[in-house]
């Protein structure tokens, strides 16, 4: 089986739109999703449909919930804020539903799906450490978790000691459990501003790390043109 899995689009339809352009070349056999589908960015209703339409199996992130008053707002910082309430006000009753109806957790075969961490996915807390990453393994049943939240690409691995990977393409180890943070499709925080979104092939046992160009100043253009917090837009060039 080859999956792709990708994750905090954050309303960011160009990229996403590239994202899944690369993907029909990946010959994969499912998408799957770790949510923050909405937030910072001018397509929530679009981006929702676009998941939706390719019958995506999908977690649901904090702005995911945001958006539906199924977590406090007083959890984010202003520009989230402001582009949680924006994005209220944008979507229809049926992508609004579907965003609540949303589970914190999935699985298919022996593959787990969580925006944050396994670790209380309720409480949508960060894998930013070793020791958070030793908290997440904790609670893992599956041998393979997917990830995101962060907006940062990482490979974790439970051997001993704990180890991480920043590579692009990684064998998955007999005897180990894995778990991969996917980095974000709309707004990636690791100084490449690229799309980013992760690939599992089970029968070579491995994991493809891919990055995408997009049109950054086309998806810049529409969060200002929405009224979105400027930072929300300059951060896009940054990466960051």
């Amino acid at each position: 089986m080859r999956c792709a899995i990708l994750g905090d689009i954050h309303g960011n339809l160009p990229a996403l739109e590239a994202v899944v352009r690369a993907i029909k070349l990946e010959g994969v056999d499912t998408i799957l999703c770790v949510g923050d589908l909405v937030g910072y960015a001018a397509n929530p209703t679009e981006c929702i449909q676009v998941i939706r339409e390719r019958g995506c199996t999908v977690v649901a992130g904090n702005h995911d919930f945001g958006a539906v008053d199924r977590v406090d707002l007083s959890y984010f910082n202003a520009d989230a804020r402001d582009a949680i309430e924006w994005t209220r006000q944008q979507l229809p009753e049926t992508e609004r539903a579907y965003l609540a109806g949303l589970p914190l957790t999935g699985q298919l075969d022996s593959i787990c799906l969580v925006h944050s961490t396994p670790y209380f996915p309720e409480e949508f807390a960060y894998i930013q450490t070793l020791y958070d990453a030793s908290l997440a393994f904790s609670k893992l049943e599956q041998n393979i978790a997917f990830v995101g939240h962060t907006h940062v690409p990482v490979i974790f691995v439970n051997s001993d000691p704990l180890d991480y990977f920043l590579v692009s393409e990684f064998d998955v180890p007999n005897g180990h459990r894995v778990m991969v943070n996917v980095g974000s499709v709309g707004q990636p925080r690791d100084m490449d501003p690229r799309a980013s979104y992760a690939v599992l092939d089970t029968d070579q046992r491995k994991i493809f790390m891919r990055r995408v160009k997009y049109d950054v100043e086309a998806a810049a253009d529409r969060v200002l043109k929405a009224g979105l917090p400027e930072t929300n837009a300059q951060r896009l060039f940054w990466g960051r």
